[in-house]
Parts: C-alpha cells; sequence; structure tokens
C-alpha cells in the first residue's frame, strides 16, 4: 500500500514517480475525471461559492474507499477531505484497525461545499454522481465505506442507514466506460463521524461497526479465492 496521500492537486511528476506503476495509471485517470469537472462546469453556483474543490485524496489503488456527502469548511478552505474534527475522528478510527489515510481513498458525491454547510440537494447529487461512479470505476475498490445518509443513500436508496448500519450489501451498477459492463460493488454503510461527535450515542456504535471493517475484507477476499 501506498505510504503517502495522493491528492489530485500535488499529482506531479514527483509525486508520480513514488507510485507504483498501477497506483500511477489510476492517478493520471483521477486527474481526469477531475479535469472534466472543471471543463464541463458541474454545479456552477457551487464552485461559485467555493474556495477550493475537493475531489479526494488517499491510494488511487486504494482496498477501501470512504465516501461522504460534501466538503465542510476546513474542506473547503485546505481542498482536502475530511481534515476536521470529524476528520481526526476518522483517522484515529483507522489507526485503530491498523491503518493510516495514505493506505485508503477519502472522497465525497460533492466536490465544493455547500452554503453554510447545507445539505446536498438532490440535482447537485444527481450532478457529481457520475463523476463519483466515474473514481470508483478507476479505483476498483473491494469495499465502499458510505458516511452517512445522503452517501448512503445514494447507492441503497430504499434503504434507512440507522436500520442497515454496518451491513455490508453487494451491488452492480451499469459501467459508465463500457455500458455493457457493471461494476460491483460491496457498500458498507456507516454512520457519518460528524453524527457521532454530536450524539454521543452514536460514537461507539460507529467505532465498533468500523471495527468490522478488517471482517468485511476478509470474507471478500476469502470469497474470490
Amino acid at each position: 500500500m501506498s505510504q503517502k496521500p495522493i491528492t489530485s492537486d500535488t499529482a506531479d511528476d514527483r509525486t508520480t514517480a513514488r507510485l507504483t506503476d498501477a497506483q500511477a495509471t489510476k492517478q493520471k485517470k483521477l486527474d481526469q475525471i477531475k479535469a472534466a469537472i472543471l471543463a464541463q462546469n458541474i454545479c456552477p453556483e457551487l464552485a461559485k461559492t467555493a474556495h477550493h474543490m475537493v475531489f479526494g485524496e488517499g491510494n488511487p489503488d486504494a482496498d477501501i474507499v470512504f465516501i461522504g456527502e460534501a466538503p465542510g469548511k476546513n474542506e473547503d478552505e485546505q481542498g482536502r477531505p475530511f481534515i476536521g474534527a470529524a476528520g481526526k475522528f476518522l483517522n484515529e478510527m483507522l489507526e485503530g484497525i491498523g491503518l493510516a489515510r495514505a493506505d485508503v481513498y477519502i472522497t465525497s458525491i460533492l466536490k465544493y461545499r455547500p452554503p453554510n454547510n447545507r445539505d446536498p440537494l438532490p440535482d447537485e447529487k444527481k450532478a457529481f454522481l457520475p463523476f463519483l461512479q466515474a473514481q470508483l470505476e478507476v479505483i476498483r475498490p473491494k469495499v465502499v465505506v458510505t458516511l452517512g445518509r445522503h452517501s448512503t443513500n445514494c447507492f441503497l436508496p430504499d434503504l434507512q442507514i440507522s436500520k442497515i448500519h454496518g451491513q455490508a450489501k453487494r451491488i452492480k451498477i451499469s459501467m459508465k466506460q463500457r455500458a455493457d459492463d457493471v461494476l460491483t460493488l460491496v457498500i458498507l454503510p456507516l454512520f457519518h463521524p460528524a453524527a457521532a461527535l454530536y450524539n454521543g450515542g452514536l460514537r461507539q456504535t460507529l467505532i465498533d461497526d468500523f471495527a468490522n471493517i478488517p471482517h468485511v475484507i476478509d470474507t471478500i477476499n476469502q470469497g474470490s479465492k
């Protein structure tokens, strides 16, 4: 696994030189997806009020992808996902299962901060979903951890996170690049770290669900043998 976080903004020649061939190839494709968001002027009203696009960072060949709903104030200011209090909590939980941010990939549905941290609007999620799916098609993770109800409902629209948190679900979606093919994803819905910080009753639930991630990975690996 990569030992340094990779971001689209820092994927220059020096960074690329530190990647494996597989990581470098995938990082280049991720950079192209980011460029497409800019070229197509996705959600211009959001872009107008944002300081930075927060596209994602981490290992472009990761086994685990974490998906939040949208950047917050700290993320918007620095152009990096999950770096506020919720991000610190996420880092602590990663350490609890023997991982670091550099081992996983972290992104969100929306790539721009909604004004005043309001919830993402349906049209905004719809506009960004093809690019999120493109990211997943490039990375091909073993597990997609959806953080919070907005992220979860993008993949499991008819289910409530309060009832399915911590339960892995296998889904298939049509490929964007190859419509005749499908992408199989294992979705693991978890409560959002921010929700657990504000609601102490959810904190231990999230920690317990998070601790199950290695078991989910092991189960997938056993099934692929």
